[in-house]
This record gives C-alpha cells, sequence and structure tokens, in this order.
C-alpha cells in the first residue's frame, strides 16, 4: 500500500513511512507483517517506492530504513538531515556484516549524529538455549536507566531489566550527541558493544518536540520470526514510543559515560598460525632480578618478517654452483613420458569366480507310518478308512473288497493279486497250517 503524503510534518501527524525504494532486506508487506498489525492500531502505515524527497517526507511522523541495499545520493543526505532537524524521526535497520554486506552508504548520514555501523558479527561465545551462535540471547545489555523506568522495572539492575535476542547483527560505534541503549552485554561477542543507539535533539529532554534518529544493528529483532523471542517485543516498543511520543527521557548520566568497553579485533590466527616461526632467542638485556625486559622496541627486533619472504636473492649463488660442480647450465626441457605397459597385468583371482548352482532336487514325500508304523496299527487305520468311506456309488460290499485288497498289498500275502476270493483262501489256509 502507498498512501500520498500531502501534509507538512508536524506533532500530530500519526504516519509511519517504510521505504522500499532502496531494496530493503526488511519488508513491511513480507517479513514484518506482525509489526504492521500492531502499528496498524494507532498508526497510519505507508510505503514508499520512489527516491526520497521533500515532498516524500511531507507529513511524515517517522521514516523507516529496513536495513536499505542501495546506495543513496547526497541529495537524499541532505533531505534526510533537513527532515530530522525540523522535528522528524528515523529508525534505522541493519544486518550482519553492516554497510559492507547491505552495500549501502547510510554511515554517512548517521556518522553526523554520532552513530556508525560497524561491518562485523555479533556472536554468542557459547551455546546457551538458542542453537546457532548469531542467534544471542542477551540478558545484561541496557546502559541507560532510561529502559528501566519506562518498563516500570527500576528496583531491579538496570542492566537486566530486560532480555532480548539480537539475531544476526551487527554491533555499532556511538559517540555524543547520541547514546547507547543497548549493548552486546558480557557474553556476546563483541564483548559490552552498542547494539541500539538513540539520538534526540532536545538533550535528553522531553519540553520540546524536535527531530530523534533510532539505529539497531538487527533488523532480523522485528521481524515476524523473532519479535515474540523473549522480549523482543517490549523492544519494539521502546524504539517506536522513543520516535514517536515523549514518553522516554533518555537518563543524561547514562549517555555522557555509557558503561560499555573498547571495540577491540580479533586476530586472524588462521593466518598468523601459516607463517611459521622459529624460537626467539632472549638477548642479554636483563634487570637487576635477572629477568629479561620487554619493551616496544626490543619486541619488534625479536620478528624477522624475512623469513618466509620470496626473492631472487639466493639466485646467483645457484648459477654460480653449476660451475663449483661442473655441471652444464642448460635450459630444463620436458622429458617425454615412456610407457611401456599401457594396462596392467592381469592376476588370477584369489577366490573363483562364484556361478549360479542347480537348485537340490526334491526329495520324494513318504508316508512315516506305513513304514515304520506296526501291522496291527496299520490294519486298524485301512478298516477305520473303510468305515468313513461314505458314498453313493459304493456299496458295503465293495469297500469290503477294497479293504481286503489294501491287506494284501500292504502285508503281501499274495504278490500282485486283486482276487478277494484267493486271498481269503490263501489266509484259510495258513490259518489251518498254524494250527496243525
Amino acid at each position: 500500500m502507498t498512501t500520498e503524503i500531502m501534509n507538512m510534518a508536524d506533532s500530530n501527524s500519526n504516519i509511519i513511512l517504510f521505504d522500499m525504494a532502496k531494496n530493503e532486506m526488511f519488508d513491511i508487506n513480507d517479513n514484518l507483517k506482525i509489526l504492521r498489525r500492531k502499528l496498524q492500531r494507532s498508526y497510519t502505515i505507508a510505503t514508499n517506492k520512489h527516491e526520497i524527497t521533500v515532498d516524500v517526507l511531507n507529513g511524515v511522523q517517522l521514516v523507516v530504513f529496513g536495513g536499505p541495499r542501495a546506495m543513496f545520493s547526497e541529495a537524499e543526505f541532505n533531505c534526510l538531515h533537513k527532515y530530522i532537524d525540523l522535528g522528524g524521526s528515523v529508525l534505522v535497520m541493519f544486518s550482519e556484516g553492516g554497510e559492507k554486506e547491505l552495500h549501502t552508504n547510510i554511515n554517512y548520514l548517521l556518522e553526523e549524529f554520532g552513530i556508525m555501523v560497524n561491518s562485523d558479527y555479533v556472536l554468542r561465545t557459547h551455546y546457551y538455549l538458542y542453537f546457532h551462535p548469531k542467534e544471542c540471547l542477551v540478558k545484561d545489555g541496557v546502559v541507560n536507566e532510561a529502559v528501566a523506568k519506562y518498563l516500570d522495572r527500576e528496583n531491579e539492575s538496570t542492566s537486566k531489566c530486560i532480555s532480548f535476542v539480537f539475531p544476526y547483527g551487527a554491533s555499532l560505534n556511538v559517540a555524543k550527541p547520541a547514546a547507547p541503549i543497548l549493548t552486546s552485554g558480557s557474553v556476546a561477542y563483541p564483548l559490552n558493544r552498542p547494539l541500539c543507539a538513540f539520538y534526540s535533539a532536545s538533550k535528553y529532554s522531553n519540553k520540546v518536540k524536535k527531530g530523534k534518529l533510532a539505529v539497531i544493528g538487527s533488523g532480523h529483532l522485528l521481524t515476524d520470526k523473532y519479535i515474540n523471542w523473549e522480549e523482543n517485543d517490549k523492544i519494539r516498543e521502546i524504539l517506536f514510543d522513543f520516535l514517536i511520543t515523549n514518553n522516554i527521557t533518555l537518563n543524561e548520566v547514562d549517555a555522557n559515560d555509557p558503561e560499555t568497553s573498547d571495540y577491540k579485533m580479533v586476530p586472524d590466527i588462521g593466518m598468523l598460525s601459516s607463517r611459521v616461526r622459529t624460537c626467539l632467542q632472549l638477548q642479554e638485556s636483563l634487570n637487576n632480578t635477572g629477568h629479561f625486559l620487554f619493551s616496544a622496541d626490543n619486541i619488534n627486533s625479536l620478528i624477522d618478517t624475512k623469513l618466509c619472504s620470496l626473492n631472487t636473492s639466493m639466485l646467483p649463488d645457484a648459477v654460480e654452483a653449476y660451475k663449483t660442480l661442473n655441471v652444464p647450465h642448460n635450459q630444463l626441457q620436458l622429458i617425454p613420458p615412456m610407457f611401456n605397459d599401457t594396462l596392467p597385468v592381469l592376476q588370477f583371482a584369489v577366490y573363483p569366480p562364484p556361478f549360479q548352482e542347480l537348485s537340490s532336487p526334491f526329495l520324494e514325500l513318504f508316508d512315516l507310518d506305513s513304514i515304520f508304523g506296526s501291522e496291527k496299527s496299520l490294519l486298524s487305520n485301512l478298516a477305520k478308512n473303510c468305515l468313513e468311506a461314505q458314498s453313493s456309488e459304493k456299496t458295503i460290499g465293495d469297500n469290503i473288497i477294497k479293504f481286503i485288497i489294501d491287506i494284501n498289498d500292504n502285508l503281501e500275502i499274495i504278490v500282485h493279486s486283486n482276487d478277494c476270493k484267493e486271498i481269503l483262501q490263501t489266509v484259510f489256509s495258513l490259518i489251518n497250517n498254524f494250527k496243525k
């Protein structure tokens, strides 16, 4: 949504303008939707996709730059500077890497008010609650008593009155007339460096309405993903209440003497480790106690950077060595390679190759009862089968004939005989012979 701004800037205006002309990283229609819903309750949201001019800023109470990724012109800087001098408010959000990563030049404007964003990264030195080291949880980062007073937490320690997550952000350099509000605390690195700074032209008094400027090193803090983490939404309230209302008055003592640490760069350990040095030999300059005296002069004399230099100082000695060794000094030539064997010699495999073999033959089915069972159990099974066989086509006589033939086959009374009469006569004759 783009709103046409026609009114002159005054304290009664409630328009918040989000600039989109510089390819901003944080878009009010994309990753700042929750922030938009919260602001729409009390303010009119407008966007700008054109060059910043006086006509664009007329009637606007607050201008927000959500991580600009393009260069500003000198005319735009002059327009913004004049806008702040006439009582307007500006909020600038950055991301990790500062100007170097965003490819912008807005520090040119911020330095006029005592604020500069560094091209660095804020990291948490050890894991706590959040997995990514760039998602820094800061619990002791407040350096101005005005924050504790605004939150009605004056009974608590000022530095620990609010905890917030500072994700993927950069640190700031703050000097007068600006004042740091939030720092990285005692855990995140760089240690105890400003993360958010305020500038007010009213010299820390709310009696006169004048221009204001707020810079925060991480715009991700206000995005939909992180705005509800810890007390990030309270940071949002502090930012917009300071820029739009007169509810926050900076503490002058904390503003003039903030509790921040000096900005120190980390040495490139990887580069230094690759420059191998020999052991240092102590000199004879000793004090009365027999200990070696170190100073800026003698320490520098112990470091020899020529050990790893690349030059041609040894070339004359190398040429002279040809004459000393009676070796002809000729230009090196390429020796053509000779391949005796184009292919490697074949070798037998250690194990014979496996071949697919035929499956094992199927085993015949045997009736174990007929082979291992006794004759009495065999006869009882045959009788049982004949009695259970019920068929309309066979009579009782047929079953008896089948029973006699099965007995003959199993007991082998007469070999290969199907005559029941002959089988019975043979059985009776055997019985009579047995009785005699």
